[in-house]
């Protein structure tokens, strides 16, 4: 039986044309949160999208400027203390919060077969 923890779950929503410290910012969040020792971090792409300015952004021939999701879990304390750094590292962007139960499943690496 699987046993899960409280923790939540961070996620942002920027752009891939947005930058901290003249890297894009979704890796800077990243380099910042293995500092931090956060417990995970993982990336995405989206196709397309719009947030509030309603601009959509969206693979084109010329230029792109496609959506990221970036999305942190680790104890409501770690995150907690994480979005004041985040706050600083964004210019435009969306953070949301969730509560959630994670179990890290790690199964043993198998013998290869006789």
């Amino acid at each position: 039986m699987l046993a899960f923890k409280p923790a939540r779950l961070l996620r942002i929503l920027c752009s891939e044309h947005d930058q901290h410290n003249g890297a894009p910012l979704y890796q800077a969040v990243v380099d910042r949160c293995l500092k931090m020792k956060i417990a995970g971090v993982t990336v995405l792409q989206g196709s397309e999208g719009f947030g509030e300015s309603a601009e959509i952004h969206r693979s084109r021939l010329i230029g792109q400027d496609l959506p990221i999701v970036i999305t942190i879990v680790d104890s409501a304390e770690q995150v907690n203390s994480l979005v004041p750094i985040l706050e600083d590292m964004i210019d435009t962007g969306l953070i949301t919060i969730s509560d959630v139960n994670a179990c890290r499943i790690e199964k043993p690496p198998q013998a290869p077969p006789a």
